[in-house]
C-alpha cells in the first residue's frame, strides 16, 4: 500500500497544471499517474500550431506546449508514474486509488485528495448509427492522427471526413499536406463545428469542399472502404431522398464530437451533469465525491488547451487547500463557465476576394478588404491590430506556419514533429512539403534543431518541434 498526499489521474496539460498549482501552495507528496509513456497526453501527437496563445503569449504547437509543462514538473519534487492505468477510484478519508503496470502489477494509493484529469475521447461509428460493413479504412479523426504524427503511417490516399470539428478539419490538412487527396468534408449542422481560423487553413487555403447540412448514409465495401454516399439532411437532420451522391474513396475519417472520459468518475460515485456529460462540481471544482477534484476536458469539452490549463491550475489549487485545511461545507453545484463558440458559418454573399476570416486569434473576425483609388487598403471589421496586420498580409502576400514531421533514421520512433521556424509564402507550401517529405535525419533530435536549413528557398529554416532519442540495440 503506498500513500501519498495528491494523486493526479492524467499526465497530459490538465495534470500538469493541476499538479504545478498544488505544488505551488505547498504540497510537496504529488503524484501524476499517466497510462501513456511519456507525460504531455493528447498534445504530443497535435503537431500543428494555434496553442499557447493565452498561457505563454506566444503560438507553439502541440508538443511545444506540452514540453513546457514536462519541464516545469521535472524542474519539482512531483512524481509520475508512466504506462500505469488507473482503473478505480474511490473517495473519503483517505481517498482509494487501484492501479496497475507491467513492473508491479495491480497495486493501491491511499491519497488525501484525487484530481481527475482524463480528458476526453471520439464518438466511435457505432454511436452514429451509418449502415454499411465494417471494412478496414474507418478511423476516428484522433486515430488518424496517431497514425501519421506518431506513427509515420499514412491511413489511406482518397480521403472523405465526416463531422467539422477542428480535429477532423485539422487531419483534412494532414492527409493533404502528406500527398493524400480529400475528397471533402462533410458536416450535418448547418454550421461548422470547428473554429473559423481552422476553415481558413484546413480547407480554403487547400481547396478541400465542406458540405454543410450533409451526412454519410452509407459506407460502401466489404473488406475495405470503396466509397460512401454523402445526403443532404433536411431541418430535422433526416436524409433528404433523392439527394444521394458517390463519393469514392478508401479512407472515412469520424470527427463528430468529443466525450468526456468518465469512467472512473461514475465508478467513485460521482454525479454526473446531463449536459456537459461531465461530473457535477461545486465552485472549488470538487465531485460530490468527498476530496475527489475534476478539470480539464473530464468537466466538459474545452475548445482551447489554454482554457484547459487555467481551468486545471483552480483545480489544482483547491486540492491543496482542501489537503491543508480539511474538509468544508460542499455547498452549491456550480456548472462551469463554458465559452460561447460562435458557429463557423460564412455571410450570405460573402466575397472571398474582398472578405477575409482572420485566423489571428480563435475569435475569427470576418475582415472586409477594398482597395481605394489611391491604392491603398481599407481595412474593416477586425476588433485588434492583429486582425488588421493579418488582413494586410492576406491580401496582398499571404504567409502560414507550415507543421509536419520529418523521418528519423535509428531513432526510438519513425518521426519527429516539425515546423517553419516562421512563416512561408503560401504558395511555397507544396514545395515546401515535398522537401519535408523527402528528408531523413538521424536521431537523437532536440527541440529547436534545425532540421532543413533553407526550405522550399524561402531562407527559412524547418526546426524540429518534439525530441527523439536514438534507438537502443
Amino acid at each position: 500500500m503506498r500513500t501519498t498526499d495528491l494523486v493526479i489521474v492524467g499526465g497530459g496539460p490538465a495534470g500538469m497544471a493541476a499538479a504545478l498549482a498544488a505544488y505551488e501552495k505547498g504540497i510537496r507528496d504529488i503524484l501524476i499517474l499517466e497510462r501513456d509513456k511519456e507525460l504531455g497526453g493528447i498534445l504530443n501527437q497535435c503537431i500543428h500550431n494555434g496553442f499557447g496563445l493565452h498561457t505563454f503569449k506566444e503560438e507553439l504547437t502541440g508538443p511545444e506546449y506540452a514540453a513546457r509543462y514536462v519541464d516545469m514538473v521535472s524542474g519539482t519534487q512531483i512524481r509520475s508514474l508512466l504506462n500505469t492505468m488507473v482503473i478505480d477510484v474511490q473517495g473519503g478519508e483517505p481517498c482509494q486509488i487501484t492501479a496497475m503496470n507491467r513492473q508491479e502489477g495491480m497495486f493501491r494509493i491511499e491519497a488525501k485528495a484525487v484530481v481527475l484529469a482524463m480528458g476526453c475521447r471520439e464518438r466511435s461509428r457505432g454511436a452514429m448509427n451509418i449502415p454499411g460493413y465494417r471494412p478496414s479504412g474507418i478511423y476516428s479523426a484522433g486515430t488518424a492522427q496517431r497514425y501519421v504524427n506518431i506513427e509515420g503511417r499514412m491511413p489511406g490516399r482518397e480521403v472523405v471526413v465526416l463531422g467539422s470539428g477542428d480535429i477532423g478539419l485539422i487531419m483534412a490538412r494532414r492527409m493533404t499536406l502528406q500527398g493524400a487527396k480529400v475528397k471533402l468534408v462533410a458536416e450535418i449542422m448547418p454550421y461548422s463545428g470547428g473554429l473559423k481560423r481552422n476553415i481558413v487553413q484546413c480547407l480554403d487555403d487547400f481547396g478541400i469542399p465542406l458540405k454543410l447540412s450533409h451526412t454519410v448514409t452509407e459506407i460502401h465495401g466489404k473488406d475495405r472502404v470503396e466509397g460512401v454516399t454523402v445526403a443532404r439532411v433536411d431541418e430535422n437532420l433526416n436524409p433528404v431522398p433523392g439527394t444521394e451522391e458517390l463519393i469514392k474513396c478508401d479512407t472515412l475519417l469520424l470527427s463528430c464530437g468529443l466525450i468526456p472520459e468518465n469512467e472512473l468518475s461514475q465508478q467513485a460515485g460521482a454525479q454526473m451533469d446531463s449536459v456537459t456529460q461531465g461530473p457535477i462540481v461545486n465552485e472549488r471544482l470538487e465531485t460530490t465525491v468527498q476530496g475527489v477534484f475534476a478539470c480539464g476536458n473530464v468537466l466538459h469539452v474545452h475548445d482551447l488547451v489554454d482554457n484547459v490549463s487555467l481551468e486545471s491550475e483552480k483545480a489544482g489549487a483547491f486540492a491543496a487547500d482542501y489537503i491543508l485545511n480539511g474538509e468544508s461545507d460542499w455547498g452549491q453545484a456550480l456548472r462551469p463557465k463554458i465559452p460561447a463558440k460562435s458557429k463557423s458559418t460564412l455571410p450570405e454573399g460573402r466575397d472571398a476576394s474582398s472578405q477575409l476570416i482572420c485566423i489571428g486569434c480563435p475569435v475569427g473576425c470576418l475582415i472586409t478588404v477594398e482597395k481605394k483609388e489611391d491604392g491603398s487598403l481599407s481595412i474593416t471589421g477586425n476588433t485588434c491590430k492583429k486582425g488588421e496586420e493579418y488582413a494586410r498580409n492576406e491580401f496582398t502576400a499571404p504567409v502560414r506556419t507550415v507543421t509536419s514531421m520529418i523521418r528519423v533514421e535509428n531513432g526510438r520512433g519513425k518521426v519527429i514533429p516539425v515546423k517553419t521556424a516562421t512563416e512561408i509564402p503560401k504558395g511555397k507550401i507544396g514545395e515546401c512539403m515535398e522537401q519535408i517529405r523527402s528528408c531523413l535525419v538521424p536521431a537523437p533530435v532536440r527541440v529547436g534543431d534545425v532540421l532543413i536549413e533553407d526550405v522550399a528557398g524561402t531562407g527559412i529554416a524547418v526546426i524540429a518541434t518534439g525530441n527523439m532519442e536514438a534507438a537502443q540495440g
